[in-house]
């Protein structure tokens, strides 16, 4: 996300908001009638929205600055624009330390209260990486249970856990909260205000060029919401830009965060998302080195550089994602191992059918047995997940999850086998080709395309997620076109 930076940078979120573009925020906080009476930057750094807001808020009582540096406290605490104004206070603390009740003592009901600034832009599990320390007590604020917080869901932005933290704060107050954060954070914040039933008046992000002012690789924005003591709008506003006017708006649909709710609701029609038809994704094993292989020559190389030689029996041609996105589905010269026809199958069977790959398995077990993931705890030797009985069918539609466009790609039997996906595609089995290209058809149609993109937030890292494919009534699209289906 953000170019390599020594590990204290990166662990405390250290990338300082430009005065340029502090000023054009509190700017843009002056056009939406932003009147606070108290002002906060609870990860101050070396002070430039505290100067921007004093500068630009004359009518604010209090001007309140946190911060852990006390480099950058020093730093503040030299410049001259400070001394100039009494409303100012600078204090030293840890954000997740920070006792509200201690910055906005003495203040009453009818005060408004402003959280402005740029929390840091980095996940725990980056933290995790660095052995960062500047981190929440691990909690499970997201609600996750069973396999997604096992298998990564789990992972989040620090400055997540720091926004949800100041929406509580600001329940017990009138305020507004304006905040620099990734345009997928603000969304999730919406998401967790939406699902507590918590106070909202209004909700907007504002596009900022990130790679201009932080050199940062991300889609970012300005989060502004207004807080009173009775409201609950749940939706967002979503501008491209500070100066922009026109909007569309995100919104709640069938209790899901729809991206363009004027665009959905022209469709609603075609969402149901109990439907018999499934997307699934790909196969998940965690080893390429031992599990996936090359042709060159004819003769099978592993991702270790081994001329290896096993039985063909479980042995089956590999689409990758970039593959089904670029179109690179006619010649496969890649292969990937499948131990198992359904999950928790036992794979002593591969002993006796194909003593050759046993023994493969065998000598690369301290590469499978290494495998981090917590679902191949007390699972069968070799195990894998995403197979199914749909894994082996001969006509699949298939879609990769990570591109940024919807192309629905059409993948027959190779050599008499089935095509098998990594798990960053979705895909849908057919036991008949006709079946399949009838459904492709429905799926590449202008309806279908409109329908999916009301709900696909393009900047998320897996823009295309098995529940917004899974939410398209087939029937009902095919008797709108008029094709039997």
């Amino acid at each position: 996300m953000i170019e390599i930076a020594p590990k204290s940078k990166v662990e405390y979120g250290d990338f300082q908001t430009p005065l340029e573009l502090a000023k054009k925020i509190c700017h843009k906080l002056l056009e939406l009638k932003v009147n606070p009476n108290i002002i906060i930057e609870p990860t101050c750094g070396i002070g430039n929205f505290i100067q921007a807001s004093a500068q630009l808020f004359p009518s604010a009582n209090k001007i309140i600055g946190v911060e852990v540096n006390q480099n950058y406290l020093e730093k503040i605490r030299q410049s001259s624009w400070i001394s100039q104004d009494q409303r100012i206070r600078i204090r030293q603390e840890n954000f997740f330390d920070l006792d509200w009740s201690t910055v906005i003592k003495k203040s009453n009901v009818s005060d408004k209260i402003l959280i402005l600034g740029n929390f840091p832009w980095v996940t725990n599990s980056q933290q995790g990486m660095i052995n960062g320390k500047n981190l929440p007590k691990k909690t499970n604020f997201q609600n996750h249970t069973g396999l997604d917080a096992v298998t990564g869901k789990s992972n989040f932005d620090i400055s997540e856990w720091m926004l949800i933290n100041s929406i509580q704060q600001l329940q017990k107050h009138q305020g507004y909260l304006a905040m620099l954060c990734k345009t997928s954070v603000a969304r999730k914040l919406l998401n967790y205000i939406y699902a507590k039933n918590l106070n909202l008046a209004y909700y907007a992000t504002y596009g900022i060029d990130a790679k201009r002012y932080f050199n940062a690789a991300v889609d970012a924005c300005l989060l502004f919401c207004k807080i009173d003591l009775s409201s609950t709008n749940y939706f967002c506003d979503v501008f491209s830009s500070l100066e922009a006017d026109n909007f569309y708006r995100i919104g709640y649909r069938n209790n899901i965060q729809v991206r363009n709710i004027d665009s959905f609701d022209k469709l609603k029609n075609l969402h149901n998302p109990n439907l018999g038809l499934k997307w699934r994704s790909g196969i998940k094993h965690d080893c390429s080195k031992v599990m996936e292989f090359h042709k060159i020559d004819n003769k099978l190389i592993n991702g270790l550089e081994e001329v290896v030689d096993i039985e063909d029996k479980f042995l089956f041609p590999l689409l990758k994602g970039s593959d089904i996105a670029q179109n690179r589905t006619t010649s496969i010269n890649r292969y990937v191992l499948v131990t198992q026809r359904y999950i928790g199958e036992s794979t002593e069977y591969i002993h006796k059918s194909a003593p050759k790959t046993w023994s493969y398995l065998e000598s690369h077990s301290k590469y499978l047995d290494s495998r981090k993931s917590k679902i191949y705890q007390n699972s069968p030797p070799f195990s894998i997940f995403g197979v199914g009985l749909y894994t082996f069918a001969p006509w699949k539609i298939a879609i990769c999850g990570l591109y940024k466009k919807l192309s629905f790609r059409l993948i027959g039997a190779v050599n008499g086998k089935a095509a098998i996906f990594d798990d960053t595609v979705y895909f849908i089995s057919f036991d008949d080709e006709q079946t399949a290209s009838q459904t492709l058809k429905l799926l590449t149609s202008l309806s279908a395309t409109d329908f999916y993109s009301s709900l696909i937030f393009w900047d998320d890292k897996r823009p295309i997620k098995s529940s917004i494919l899974n939410s398209l009534d087939l029937s009902a699209l095919a008797e709108e076109l008029g094709i039997n289906y």
